[in-house]
């Protein structure tokens, strides 16, 4: 005959407390995924893009000479456009060869040059965070099949004879 299942009380035991490995697995598997904290509820948040896309904004008519930003500014959109490739570039490569901290430093060059191509371009922070919470969401494979075709060839004017890999 089987034994009665006891209800366990609301104070239980310590010993109770002990949970085989066999139970720990059973209990992480059928616990629901959880989903990390959106950045704004960390210590660390994107407000700093925002910060940094203001003095990026605030050089644009300093002096070359004594500010980089301005530098890159004053040379245009096709060649801050380059600087930002190279920088993507460099970040795909320590990617790709698993060195984190390098990987971390050439991604603040690649969110910086973004946004030095930003201004360049008149593109606001703003405008490109409303685009981003648009998104929110919505299934990526989905917000992209809601694009069509439009906008997918690059500009001939660059001499490029092909298309974005879909």
């Amino acid at each position: 005959m089987a034994k009665p299942v006891k209800k366990k009380s609301a104070k239980s035991t310590k010993s109770s407390k002990i949970k085989s490995p066999a139970d720990k697995r059973r209990r992480a598997s059928a616990a629901p995924a959880l989903m990390p904290p959106p950045p704004l509820a960390l210590g660390l948040s994107a407000t700093v893009l925002d910060r940094l896309y203001g003095v990026i904004q605030s050089r644009r008519d300093a002096d070359p000479g004594t500010s980089h930003s301005a530098r890159l500014l004053s040379r245009g959109v096709a060649k801050v456009a380059q600087k930002f490739g190279e920088e993507a570039i460099e970040c795909l490569i320590e990617a790709v060869g698993g060195e984190r901290a390098a990987l971390i430093a050439e991604s603040a060059d690649v969110l910086y040059h973004l946004l030095v191509l930003w201004v360049a371009s008149g593109v606001h922070s703003e405008q490109v965070w409303a685009e981003l919470q648009r998104r929110e969401g919505i299934s990526g494979i989905a917000e992209k099949a809601s694009r069509g075709s439009e906008g997918r060839s690059l500009p001939l004017a660059f001499g490029v004879q092909t298309t974005k890999i879909p």
